[in-house]
């Protein structure tokens, strides 16, 4: 699209980005009424929230308006799959400049849609409005399929640690990023692109999962999440985790343990769970650790000792970092 976003006016930029978008047949009433209605066959809806502030989240010289839509989207389905719930539907929040070039937001549609379509879901509606700096807020649902929804509350010790999906990719491409490279490309793309494993969150939930949350905050903070939450005490077993070559090597030229990236990297929204010890678990799950009592250790160790190295997403307290802290509902 030629132009700017002042030149297309509220109600052109609203046509615009509605006219990108597909739909599900959870979807009753999409974009274009006061609001939408999607079907929630199980009487239940699941909701997550989220927000992306540029400079923040993300730097327009290093993500294109496409990547930050798939990423928006990736962060906010995740935590719908992570309670074990099938995403179906997405609402869009956006703050643009007047001046902004009117592709931008079109671009944005255009990567919200198309990871909506990876997880079986749809962008149903949303607000536009002018301001200063570019925002994206996010509002996604999910339907639970008379399921139980999988907290982090239900740990028990003799449980098993798994994860799914990848570990420390984000934070290798971020580290990448800031020193002015573009490649190893697929760890970059990891950062620019996640690619949660939507499916494993619903499936965990019928294998029994006792507790599960997606990765976004960093392993051992996720893990301490459901530690907290469950009052248990989670070991993570180091030589379980996955640590890559090319990681190695990433790791090697910028003076990095890539296990830092492994256990305290966020962003890369895999799904780590619970289960009971006699659960047969798929091969795409791992076992990387186990469920203990509390003791006077921290409630996350690794290979039973603390993790001493500083890790783990916080918004408030890592102004330098990438991520940010969700406020869970």
């Amino acid at each position: 699209m030629k132009g700017t976003v002042g030149e297309l006016g509220e109600f052109g930029l609203i046509k615009e980005l509605t006219s990108r978008l597909t739909t599900t047949p959870a979807v009753r009433v999409g974009p274009g009424d006061d609001a939408a209605v999607v079907s929630a066959p199980d009487r239940r809806v699941v909701a997550s929230t989220d927000v992306l502030l540029e400079g923040r989240h993300f730097r327009r010289d290093w993500s294109t308006a496409y990547d930050v839509g798939r990423k928006a989207a990736a962060q906010n389905l995740a935590d719908i799959a992570a309670m074990g719930a099938v995403p179906t539907a997405l609402l869009l929040g956006l703050v643009v400049p007047a001046d902004l070039p009117a592709s931008w937001p079109s671009e944005l549609m255009d990567g919200l849609r198309d990871e909506c379509q990876v997880a079986g879901a749809a962008v149903v509606g949303g607000d536009v409005v002018r301001g200063d700096t570019i925002t994206v807020a996010i509002t996604a649902l999910g339907d639970l399929r008379n399921h139980e929804p999988v907290t982090r509350a239900g740990a028990q010790p003799g449980d098993v640690v798994a994860v799914t999906g990848w570990l420390g990719w984000s934070a290798a491409g971020y580290a990448v990023l800031s020193r002015g490279f573009r490649s190893p490309r697929a760890f970059v793309e990891a950062h620019r692109r996640p690619e949660p494993p939507y499916h494993a969150g619903p499936a965990a939930a019928g294998l029994g999962a006792t507790a599960m949350c997606d990765v976004s905050d960093g392993l051992i903070a996720d893990l301490g999440h459901i530690a907290e939450a469950s009052k248990v005490r989670i070991d993570i077993k180091s030589g379980k985790v996955d640590v890559p070559s090319q990681m190695n090597d990433i790791g090697q030229a910028v003076g990095v343990d890539p296990l830092q990236w492994v256990l305290t990297g966020g962003e890369d929204h895999a799904i780590v769970a619970t289960f009971p010890p006699d659960v047969k678990l798929p091969a795409r799950w791992k076992v990387i650790g186990e469920v203990l009592n509390p003791s006077a250790l921290p409630q996350v160790t690794v290979d039973g000792a603390p993790w001493t190295s500083k890790g783990g997403w916080d918004h408030f307290g890592d102004p330098d970092g990438p991520g940010g802290a969700e406020i869970e509902s």
